[in-house]
């Protein structure tokens, strides 16, 4: 049986966190979860304590300090031995179609999920 990735939720809203958190334990029985309150801090994250295991990151947009964008052009610099293995769903309430379409074409992206965090329609994609 293969382990379960390891998450790293990048979100700057406390109850948030708190909700994905609970819902990724509760519903997926994810124990290994990361987070970091803005991009910042994920690609930190990234670059000193990611090993050679399955990532699975929550990408919020709006935050300060480093938005989710800043952070997706920032992982794009990141070395390939950091990046292998790791899927990134923005996860946002975002209906801007400029942003949406941003989001679309980044090949970095694996998939957009709305807020709130639909963990249902998340878990028949992971499993």
């Amino acid at each position: 049986m293969q382990p379960k990735p390891i998450f790293l939720i990048i979100e700057d809203n406390l109850i948030d966190q708190l909700v994905i958190t609970q819902l990724l334990k509760k519903v997926l029985e994810i124990d290994q979860i990361v987070i970091a309150n803005n991009g910042k801090e994920g690609i930190e994250w990234l670059t000193t304590q990611k090993k050679n295991q399955s990532l699975i990151i929550l990408l919020d947009i709006q935050m300060p300090i480093m938005n989710g964008f800043e952070f997706l052009d920032a992982f794009e610099k990141l070395n390939k031995e950091i990046r292998k293995e790791i899927q990134i769903y923005v996860l946002s309430s975002t209906l801007d179609p400029d942003e949406l379409e941003h989001i679309s074409k980044n090949d970095n992206v694996t998939g957009f999920l709305n807020k709130p965090f639909p963990i249902e329609e998340f878990k028949r994609k992971f499993t």
